[in-house]
């Protein structure tokens, strides 16, 4: 399997097909192909399996794309929203923690489910809920984050603090909490909320610049309203 990234702003990507060699995503989440690609939907998994990607912000059912023919095929998948397209290497049992909805497709050998956040704090204040999503490789897994991404890495003890919409995803090393912003003018004026996240190494972080629920409240504002 290769693949290319193509586009700034609204990027897509293409994934190239050895014979047998398969991709997954959600349902609709393909945008085009060409060569002898078989379709498969099914909850992958099973049922259960299927209702907990449901939770983390993506479909019940996955449909799988494979090459069956002896020329090498090709699949490209286009994100939901303006932003970057990440492509995640995983080695064997290694995983990532992604925002809800991020996951964009991967190799058939990467499994998706849910992550569930043990902290009443950081699941109610955390600005994504209890619920994230977590991928496991080996294998390929592509992700699409709203807005450019930025990613830094966290020495052992070493903190950041973010208003929590803009975590993407990080390495389940990463320690995360919720504080209460200090001050009471800083509470009620400095438009960041009530809460910043906590986030200490060691390990990787990738940060978004533009949470789409900001961008949603932003054109909110611009749409046409019901009257009476």
């Amino acid at each position: 399997m290769r693949y290319e990234i193509h586009g700034t702003v609204m990027q897509t990507l293409d994934v190239h097909l050895s014979q047998g060699e398969s991709m997954y995503t959600e349902a609709g989440g393909m945008a085009w192909m060409r060569g002898n690609v078989e379709m498969a939907t099914n909850t992958k998994g099973g049922l259960m399996a299927g209702l907990g990607r449901k939770l983390a912000g993506e479909s019940l059912f996955m449909t799988t794309y494979v090459n069956r023919g002896a020329q090498e095929a090709l699949v490209a998948f286009a994100p939901e929203a303006p932003g970057k397209i990440i492509p995640v290497k995983l080695g064997p049992n290694q995983s990532m923690i992604c925002q809800r909805d991020a996951f964009m497709c991967a190799e058939s050998s990467v499994s998706l489910a849910m992550h569930f956040r043990k902290r009443l704090g950081t699941g109610l204040f955390g600005g994504e809920g209890f619920i994230l999503q977590k991928i496991t490789g080996p294998g390929y897994a592509f992700l699409e984050i709203p807005g450019e991404v930025r990613e830094y890495s966290l020495a052992a003890g070493e903190t950041m603090r973010i208003d929590p919409g803009h975590i993407a995803l990080f390495e389940p090393s990463i320690n995360y909490d919720i504080a209460m912003v200090k001050g009471l003018a800083n509470v009620f004026f400095s438009g960041e909320g009530l809460f910043l996240a906590t986030v200490s190494g060691p390990g990787r972080i990738w940060l978004q610049s533009m949470p789409i629920s900001n961008l949603a409240r932003k054109l909110a504002k611009y749409l046409p309203t019901k009257t009476s």
